[in-house]
């Protein structure tokens, strides 16, 4: 009884003495809390300052375009006219333009990235796999101006002199598409922006998509050839049903910087502000509407329909995040489920 009544007595004062189980002393237990309550408030505070500075863009923009809102109401969105002298302005043309050379740009981009990102991860030799990235990221580190001066001054003479005539003659007379490739062939409009656009995201794509694409497990695609399945299989059933998030998200990182292009949509657009069926007609973008004109805003109607502009463009790419958001969450939310 002696040495049991020594042993618990013992076990008490252990207890009592500042010091866990573990042997880690209790001030250095607080310590360590006292750090990560710290650590955590730092970076939500991080959090908030972000969703603060949007939310004071946001004001900032509403406070700006205040009076063109209260002047032309709704009808800003659905005209098309844009006349500083008469101080008559509407937002058709730049949201038209906006929308359409976002289009072309994925459309083509799209493809191509893809058919680059699976050459690089299943079918490239292994000695051109570096080079070619490399040279895909250098792509993506060419500031757009000078997309915009190659496209306005070699790619426009070319696409002019050699392309839109061969569109024209061949493309013109179809019925359903017609519209869309007829008018002189001047080089600039919206088909250039938009192939232009395309040229400038294709880097950003194809890195993304080749970046999910290698983190596929090699297990997965050898059972696949294993059991007789081609490369175009292994892809399409393999590879992209494992990688669909990473690549819906690389494909929105391309139409974000799409959308809000300045400088190179700014050379070859044309800088027009008219509406009409082609694609070879000069046209304009919000971007482009804001680069050139803003400076020269006479007036306070005339600067707040620029800013107005400006807010239309961030809830454009307001929307188009939130559906991305959306789309990503029910992807997430099938995985792992049949099909």
């Amino acid at each position: 009884m002696d040495a049991v009544d020594h042993t618990f007595e013992a076990t008490q004062a252990a207890s009592l003495t500042p010091r866990m189980s573990s042997g880690i002393p209790a001030a250095l237990l607080r310590r360590q809390h006292l750090s990560d309550l710290a650590f955590r408030t730092v970076t939500r505070m991080f959090a908030f300052l972000v969703l603060a500075l949007l939310l004071g863009i946001l004001i900032s923009l509403l406070i700006g375009s205040w009076p063109a809102i209260k002047a032309f109401g709704p009808g800003f969105l659905a005209s098309h006219e844009w006349n500083p002298v008469t101080e008559k302005f509407g937002a058709l043309v730049p949201i038209f333009g906006t929308v359409v050379t976002s289009f072309i740009a994925l459309l083509i981009g799209i493809p191509v990235s893809f058919g680059i990102a699976v050459f690089l991860t299943e079918l490239s030799p292994l000695w051109m796999r570096r080079p070619i990235g490399t040279a895909i990221e250098l792509l993506a580190a060419i500031p757009s101006i000078i997309y915009g001066m190659w496209g306005l001054f070699i790619f426009a003479p070319v696409f002019a002199d050699y392309v839109q005539p061969w569109m024209i003659e061949y493309l013109g007379p179809v019925w359903f598409i017609g519209p869309l490739f007829k008018g002189a062939p001047q080089g600039i409009g919206l088909l250039t922006a938009g192939l232009i656009l395309a040229i400038m995201v294709i880097p950003f794509i194809a890195a993304v998509m080749r970046d999910v694409f290698e983190v596929v497990p090699a297990m997965l695609k050898e059972s696949a050839y294993a059991v007789g399945a081609t490369t175009w299989e292994v892809v399409w059933n393999v590879v992209l049903p494992y990688t669909k998030i990473g690549v819906v998200g690389g494909i929105l990182l391309g139409l974000g910087r799409a959308l809000g292009e300045t400088m190179a949509v700014t050379f070859v657009i044309g800088n027009a502000h008219r509406l009409g069926t082609s694609l070879f007609a000069p046209g304009n973008s919000i971007a482009s509407a804001l680069a050139n004109e803003f400076t020269e805003a006479v007036g306070d109607l005339y600067t707040s329909a620029l800013i107005e502009l400006g807010l239309i463009l961030f809830l454009i790419t307001f929307v188009v995040l939130a559906l991305s958001k959306i789309l990503l969450y029910q992807l997430a939310k099938r995985e792992g489920k049949l099909t």
